[in-house]
């Protein structure tokens, strides 16, 4: 390999930054935490790679918190489109295996079973057969994560005949066997936060010399591992040899040298610099690092930047007792202040003079940076600092003349001596928190106002970042409404922050509705300290539509239909037809399409069963996060694909179609008339006591909104595929839509925020605590298929995990042919599994026929009795089928029309290979009652657990 500089070459960078989990601690097969921190990897990587030079427009993707499918298409496809340079990142949890010899990428989805393996995960050693294979002539990947430095093994010990793997090189946060710590939700990891510092100190930037800087920096801040061990980056084999190298960054220069002028100036800086040998020129307290060109504090340094010292909490409230935005520096002891926390397109202003503050403080060691609050410490302190700087540095000065020239001449002072000139100050960082739907949108909103004219000044500086994160619409305003007091100050049982994200300084919902709910629910608390001012109307439009197969949709009349008929339409038109929509906790959109769904209406209860509308949605084993990540989903069946519709915003059947590899069947849109639509609001949120900065914040809000509202903002919403929010809704893009959707369209009713409450209610009843009744054919033909784990009671015992201590059930033995069909084996109730396991291990073979009509008859009656709360509930026959010769006829006809109203699924169990054949009882009742047939032929105790667990809790 040879020195390798990949400018002009097509490169490829693929960021995956897993920040959240869909199953997390205290679940005992989750992962230990959610890892806000690396929202702003993300981010900041992102930022400081296209700054860099090497990687040009469209080059460089994030993936965030993708599922292993997501992580794995998007690495083929870096993998065949680079032809120079292919980085790979990974930010995360990651666990090793009991010998460790390999290491597991945990990606969203991840769950760690016993005995199972490790669901949810990408091996590194898969991940290295598909670098090996790439197109690329150079690979470097960078792991942030726990046991990264275990990579390396895995590595030396890939099997690789062709000698692939040496075009791939390494660089891990830390040392093999060792686990990092997961961050402060405001800002970036450690190793991430200083990678990127050092990718941003202009100039070129080599692999090489990017290990030595970074692991130089950390080591001066002496950052920790888990069990207090020194967190020591890792790379493959260094030193790397000089002609053995890769470009990453070749960003601008360094500010260039001072101009000439006062000649005092001149004098007092050649006295400042007389004797200082080889550290002449540079700044006061800064070497370079290992052989790299990124200036690196020194061990022992005072200066500001004190990289443990995280930016403060979000919004520009106070946190804990933190100014938001801001923090004062940590064990230093400097009195320094740290800019906010970087986020999107806002890079870090990272000047450090000799004891100053970071870019933008007005005095060097004065105030928080961006003119906040003087929290200087006195001048003796600076004296202090002053003279342990110049002792550093090897100048002979008298550290009162350096005081002197810190208090009295300023910042400016100092950049004329050392040979800066004035840098941009930070700019002040707001915070939008959004939809999950709306994320995407509001992000490439953020990036194109971040970098427009209307955000920098005539000096060329930036006025404000902004940083848009997303969560859960209902814990958005059960926050907002309900929880700001622990938002403002977390306590470990209850902390927005790390739950949702840093305090907002704009909310971005996606309806007005969700506004409502939050000043509804707030209105009922003694205090809150968080208050909500929308601001204007809303910013567009977009119908919750049901996207259809282009081929089913031929013949279907789009518009003026509500969404039962259009789904009897296409039901009548094919049975087949699946229907999918996300999940109604997470997205205003999923909510709004379940009201739908369920046929509320402001002053109506609800005309169809929350329960019946919910199993008629295709099965899954849980619903998508976002209808962007369904989309994304659907394709990965072709199949299923073809004949799958989907309750989505209009708007991401124009942006939410290129995320998976495989051709997607196209779409067109139906516009149900019952189904409000988005109407997303732009809403000011002003914290209690965040006055401090409060003028200079109002004026970056308001700077963002009026862009966004103008007619800049309108064009990257149409480019989106949004609507206008007045008059006919028509795209405000309409030269660029997709096939397939209205021109205009008559906006549905507007969403209500009491419908709304009422329908997320039912959905909880829907998929709340179950009830699930087992029958468990006793009869003397069981004899032979009782005992052991594939036994009758054995299977059923395999079910129960999938029951929690608030679902209720219970257990029949069937057995007899009069008037008593069966007896209890369990009563109907909540159980303890102990205690549920040994009713079962007390069952036993009766020397009886048994009557299934009987029996089922009066399941599907004892069931519907209870079924009147729209609670899930599920009926389990399990038998051999020996007793089916009573299962025909009018005895069959009468189970069939029960099941059909009962509100109940039965799920068949046959213990014959032949119970679920066509022209059997079993699949008849099964489909009647919108449940499975599962015979010895299927796997059938998995997927009968699977069927249990759907309608229980579990047992967490």
């Amino acid at each position: 390999m040879s020195r390798f500089d990949p400018r002009g070459k097509a490169n490829r960078a693929l960021l995956a930054g897993v920040s959240e989990y869909d199953h997390t601690a205290p679940d005992p097969q989750g992962v230990a935490g959610q890892l806000p921190a690396v929202r702003h990897n993300r981010t900041a990587l992102e930022d400081a790679l296209h700054r860099g030079g090497v990687f040009g427009a469209g080059e460089v993707r994030t993936l965030a918190s993708p599922a292993p499918d997501d992580f794995t298409g998007a690495l083929r496809r870096a993998c065949r489109e680079a032809r120079g340079l292919l980085l790979l990142y990974f930010a995360g949890h990651a666990v090793t295996s009991t010998s460790g010899n390999e290491l597991h990428l945990q990606m969203r989805t991840a769950r760690v079973l016993t005995g199972h393996g490790l669901p949810g995960s990408v091996s590194f050693s898969q991940v290295l057969g598909e670098l090996a294979e790439s197109n690329a002539e150079q690979v470097v990947v960078i792991l942030d994560c726990c046991y990264a430095g275990n990579a390396a093994g895995i590595w030396h010990r890939f099997d690789d005949p062709k000698r692939k793997k040496h075009k791939i090189l390494l660089l891990m946060s830390v040392q093999p066997n060792r686990c990092i710590l997961g961050g402060d939700a405001d800002v970036a990891t450690p190793f991430t936060r200083e990678l990127t510092r050092v990718l941003d100190a202009g100039g070129d930037v080599w692999l090489s010399e990017l290990y030595a800087a970074v692991k130089e920096r950390m080591a001066a801040a002496r950052y920790r591992a888990e069990d207090d061990d020194p967190q020591r980056p890792q790379a493959l084999a260094p030193p790397w040899d000089p002609e053995a190298d890769v470009l990453l960054a070749a960003g601008p220069a360094m500010p260039p040298p001072p101009p000439t002028g006062d000649p005092w100036l001149l004098r007092l800086r050649a006295l400042l610099t007389r004797g200082a040998g080889e550290g002449g020129g540079r700044e006061p307290g800064v070497r370079k690092g290992g052989g790299g060109e990124a200036d690196v504090p020194e061990t022992g340094s005072a200066e500001a930047d004190v990289p443990n010292s995280d930016a403060g909490k979000a919004g520009s409230g106070k946190a804990g007792g933190r100014e938001g935005g801001t923090r004062k520096a940590g064990a230093s002891g400097t009195g320094a202040g740290e800019a906010g926390a970087s986020g999107t397109g806002a890079g870090e202003a990272d000047a450090r003079e000799a004891g100053a503050g970071k870019a933008g403080a007005g005095k060097a060691g004065a105030g928080k940076a961006g003119g906040r609050g003087s929290l200087a410490p006195g001048a003796g302190v600076r004296k202090a600092r002053a003279r342990r700087s110049a002792a550093r540095s090897g100048r002979i000065v008298p550290a009162v003349l350096l005081a002197l020239l810190v208090t009295g001449a300023g910042g400016y002072g100092i950049l004329a001596l050392t040979g800066e000139s004035a840098p941009c100050g930070p700019s002040l960082e707001l915070r939008v928190l959004t939809d999950p739907d709306l994320e995407p949108v509001i992000r490439a909103v953020a990036d194109a106002y971040v970098t427009s004219d209307a955000n920098t000044t005539g000096d060329g500086c930036r006025r404000s970042g902004v940083t848009v994160n997303s969560a859960g619409a209902t814990a958005v305003v059960t926050a907002l409404g309900e929880r700001t007091d622990a938002w403002q100050q977390p306590r470990e049982d209850d902390n927005p922050q790390r739950d949702i994200g840093p305090q907002p300084d704009v909310w971005i919902p996606a309806t007005r509705a969700d506004v409502d709910r939050v000043t509804s629910a707030a209105a009922r608390e003694d205090r809150v300290f968080a208050r909500l001012e929308p601001q204007g109307g809303p910013l567009a439009y977009s119908p919750v539509v049901l996207a259809v197969p282009k081929a089913r949709g031929a013949g279907l009349d789009p518009t003026g239909r509500s969404l039962a008929e259009l789904r009897a339409d296409l039901e009548q038109a094919d049975p087949a037809t699946e229907l999918h929509r996300s999940d109604p906790e997470f997205t205003a959109s999923a909510l709004l399409a379940t009201m739908g769904l369920y046929g509320d209406r402001p002053g109506a209860s609800g005309a169809a069963d929350a329960r019946a509308a919910e199993l008629r949605l295709a099965r899954t084993a849980r619903p998508e996060p976002s209808a962007a990540r369904l989309l994304c989903t659907l394709p990965g069946d072709h199949a299923v694909d073809g004949r799958s519709t989907a309750l989505v915003p209009e708007f991401l059947l124009k942006t939410g179609i290129g995320c998976h590899p495989a051709t997607r069947v196209p779409r067109v849109a139906a516009y149900p008339d019952d189904v409000p639509g988005l109407e997303p609001a732009f809403v000011r949120v002003r914290w209690e006591d965040g006055d401090r900065d409060a003028e200079a914040r109002d004026d970056a809000v308001d700077r963002f909104r009026t862009w966004l509202t103008g007619t800049d903002g309108r064009t990257v919403l149409g480019e989106h595929g949004f609507r206008s929010a007045t008059g006919e809704r028509g795209l405000l893009d309409a030269a660029s839509a997709p096939e397939g959707l209205a021109e205009s369209v008559r906006p549905a009713r507007r969403a209500d925020p009491s419908t709304m409450d009422r329908a997320l209610e039912r959905y909880g009843n829907a998929h709340g605590p179950g009830r699930v009744l087992f029958l468990l054919d006793s009869s003397g033909s069981m004899a032979g298929r009782w005992d052991g784990s594939s036994g009758g009671p054995g299977i059923l015992k395999q079910t129960l995990p999938g029951l929690g201590g608030e679902d209720e059930y219970g257990v029949w033995a069937v057995h007899g042919t009069g008037d008593r069909t069966h007896t209890t084996l369990l009563p109907f109730g909540t159980h303890e599994r102990p205690a549920a396991e040994q009713s079962l291990d007390k069952a036993e073979v009766r020397d009886a026929e048994a009557d299934p009509a009987g029996a089922l008859r009066d399941a599907l009656e004892f069931m519907r009795e209870r079924g009147t709360d729209e609670r899930p509930q599920l009926i389990v026959y399990l038998t051999d089928g020996e007793d089916d010769g009573r299962l025909t006829g009018k005895a069959l006809e009468d189970v069939v029309d029960r099941a059909r109203g009962a509100g109940a699924p039965v799920a068949m169990v046959s213990l014959s290979s032949s119970g679920c054949d066509q022209g059997r009882p079993a699949p008849r009742i099964a489909e009647a009652g919108r449940g499975r047939c599962l015979d010895v032929g299927d796997d059938l105790v998995p997927a009968l657990h699977d069927e249990v667990a759907r309608t229980g809790m579990g047992e967490e």
